[in-house]
């Protein structure tokens, strides 16, 4: 992007997570100033082990890099047209993980933190800004994320008036790869898919009999769970990341059919049996010796996890290198709080980012990060900038976040949630394809299929036209 003359106040952001990070670099990459504020090291969070910008505290995957059949690819693909930062960190430091896009976590946070000072534009302050930013700072960021501090949480809460909703996120276990079993475990991705920088088999997969899994969930079950505070009792879970103790609640057979699914996959160490269920684990660093236990997140306690994870056939012996764990989140009411803009209605100097405003991932988180900075940088100098157009990505996600779910079922009630991108947020169509390119019918998952590519190119061509029009930059090959 041409850089506009610096402006002489900046845009002040708060909080260096991957919303936050990637509003930074957007507001400085359009010439103006930004200061990006992060507590840590003065102040940590339950959940952070280091002081880098963008730290990874759940997974290491940004999930499908498939541009043409997947919202989370299309989501990539957008970013990168936009030049992200967060994007150019996690292609720069990809690990093999299917159709996934992963990344070498420590690799990843280090070269955002590297680019975010080297900026000339940006100034990172380490210190906590509690409560609500100063009078004087007319043009502010929020992307504190799930972790908020409780001065800052308060004061937001004071100021909307609002009560905000909270639930619980978990972290999965990472195992050092040399300490499984590979006599009893095999590399494999499901259906053998071959992803960014994969070769199609870079999963590690423990079967799992039906005795096994009979007794694993049993274990679960009978686990030592981390104690809730009172407040914190009737706090919901987001669904896409449950505990997996929380999933086998629900049924003795729900993680076969979730994390445990078998399907897909075929064990070369008795390749005529097939396996009840499947515990699969995707690597988690550069060097590949690490590896994260995929869906596993957890909240017993690290004695219970010890015990029952090693019961899984292929980790009896397996070391870990960082346990699960939990904390809490917060997010807001986003479609009454806030405009299309992201502003806060009740004081527009104040817009926000990231996960606390209702989506959900960390592509999501800095997507909206991206569009923030986008906005807050343009305020600046003083236009306004067209949000992008509801059929991309980046326009499907704002639009659940600041237009949609206000209507309350009971009053004291509403039923805004937290959302990861998908095709269920696009609007249709005008013409669904119904003819292959050799105009024979397309019949059953065919028409999912080309729908979901009709919807990707459509988004493709329309966030090109938006970003010629209103960001006159040129879009990335």
């Amino acid at each position: 992007m041409t850089p506009h003359q610096s402006s002489s106040q900046p845009v002040h952001i708060v909080g260096a997570g991957l919303a936050g990070s990637e509003a930074a670099w957007q507001v400085a990459n359009a010439g103006v100033r930004a200061v990006l504020h992060e507590m840590r090291p003065q102040r940590m969070t339950e959940a952070h082990r280091t002081d880098g910008c963008a730290e990874l505290v759940c997974s290491n995957s940004f999930r499908s890099d498939d541009a043409a059949n997947n919202a989370v690819g299309l989501l990539h693909a957008e970013m990168r047209r936009l030049g992200s930062l967060i994007m150019r960190s996690a292609d720069a430091n990809q690990v093999p993980a299917g159709g996934a896009l992963a990344v070498d976590r420590d690799g990843f946070s280090a070269a955002v933190t590297k680019a975010l000072n080297e900026h000339p534009l940006i100034e990172i302050s380490r210190e906590e800004v509690a409560g609500l930013p100063p009078a004087d700072w007319s043009n502010v960021i929020v992307a504190t994320g799930p972790l908020t501090s409780a001065p800052l949480a308060d004061a937001i809460r004071q100021l909307t008036d609002e009560s905000a909703l909270a639930f619980f996120d978990a972290i999965a276990p990472i195992v050092h790869k040399d300490s499984i079993d590979m006599s009893v475990a095999w590399f494999q991705s499901r259906y053998d898919k071959v992803g960014p920088g994969g070769t199609g088999a870079d999963y590690i997969n423990c079967p799992m009999t039906k005795e096994q899994y009979d007794g694993f969930v049993a274990a679960l079950l009978d686990g030592e769970k981390v104690d809730f505070k009172d407040w914190e009792t009737n706090t919901p879970y987001f669904d896409g990341c449950l505990p997996v103790e929380v999933m086998a609640e629900r049924g003795h057979e729900t993680l076969r059919h979730g994390p445990m699914k078998p399907v897909g996959l075929t064990n070369p160490h008795n390749p005529t049996v097939k396996p009840y269920a499947i515990v699969q684990l995707r690597q988690d660093n550069k060097l590949g010796t690490l590896y994260n236990i995929v869906g596993f997140q957890t909240k017993l306690k690290h004695g219970a996890q010890q015990r029952v994870f090693r019961t899984i056939p292929g980790l009896e012996n397996a070391e870990f290198a960082r346990l699960g764990g939990l904390h809490r989140n917060t997010f807001l009411n986003s479609p009454k709080l806030l405009d299309g803009q992201l502003r806060l209605r009740a004081q527009p100097r104040l817009r926000f980012a990231g996960q606390m405003t209702g989506c959900e991932g960390y592509v999501e988180s800095a997507s909206v990060g991206l569009i923030a900075g986008l906005c807050a940088a343009a305020d600046m100098r003083g236009a306004s900038l067209a949000t992008p157009p509801a059929t991309t990505a980046l326009g499907a996600l704002l639009g659940h976040i600041t237009g949609g779910h206000i209507e309350t079922i009971e009053p004291g009630s509403r039923s805004f949630q937290p959302m990861n991108v998908n095709f269920g947020l696009f609007p249709p169509l005008a013409s669904p394809p119904t003819k292959k390119p050799d105009g024979s019918r397309l019949r059953g998952n065919e028409k999912t299929v080309a729908k979901k590519q009709a919807i990707s190119a459509r988004a493709l061509l329309d966030l090109d036209h938006w970003i010629a029009e209103h960001l006159r930059v040129a879009a990335a090959a």
